[in-house]
């Protein structure tokens, strides 16, 4: 089971889940998005959120509002950080996590830490929390289908540029031929006419021979 929630309408329009338990934390981890932004907080058991950012858009675009929202389910998602104050919530994106046979079952590491960032919670706003949980909607969606579909999208997508960048190639490479024909063609001219009029000239002088021999 997944938990979906509506972030606040002015931070834009973006989705925060979190996984029910381990074993869907851990389905989460594995079909992840290239725009998931994964949220724990630090150093104590807590739920792993997520939220999906739009296409193309990293890190840096997540807002204030938009933080402050992700952070505080997050902490009201741990059984020993919703009961502290000033706890520390980390967050980084999906392609940073770093899983290996050894972790136990929801257990995550990082490939480059320095791509963890942190952002300090003071306390629980409840008015936060429950606007969030008045929007919670709870599915048991096939992670594993959602990413193979995206993936095969994006896989269509790819082909259908490529055969697009091909059929640009090949109209420029067409267009280049002609216009070398062309050249070719005006210089191929410019020769004959340079020769007729060698000719003329040479016909000319014979002519005047001719004459001055008569006279």
């Amino acid at each position: 089971m997944v938990f979906y929630f509506k972030a606040r309408p002015e931070a834009g329009d973006y989705t925060i889940f979190m996984g029910i338990d381990k074993y869907e934390n851990e389905e989460l981890i594995k079909y992840g998005f290239p725009e998931d932004i994964w949220f724990h907080v630090d150093k104590t058991s807590s739920a792993h959120v997520y939220v999906r950012l739009q296409k193309g858009q990293t890190i840096d675009y997540i807002n204030e509002g938009l933080l402050q929202d992700c952070a505080q389910l997050v902490k009201a998602n741990s059984i020993q950080g919703n009961k502290m104050n000033n706890i520390d919530v980390v967050y980084t994106p999906w392609s940073n996590l770093m899983k290996t046979a050894s972790m136990d079952v929801g257990q995550v590491g990082f490939h480059n830490p320095k791509m963890v960032r942190t952002v300090r919670v003071e306390k629980r706003i409840n008015e936060i929390v429950n606007r969030l949980n008045k929007t919670k909607v709870e599915r048991k969606p096939d992670l594993k289908a959602e990413r193979e579909a995206v993936n095969a999208a994006e896989k269509a997508e790819r082909k259908l540029q490529l055969r697009e960048k091909k059929r640009r190639e090949e109209m420029e490479k067409l267009d280049k031929e002609r216009q070398a024909e062309v050249r070719s063609y005006k210089t191929l001219m410019v020769s004959e006419k340079m020769t007729s009029n060698k000719q003329i000239a040479s016909a000319g002088k014979s002519l005047q021979e001719l004459e001055d021999d008569f006279m």
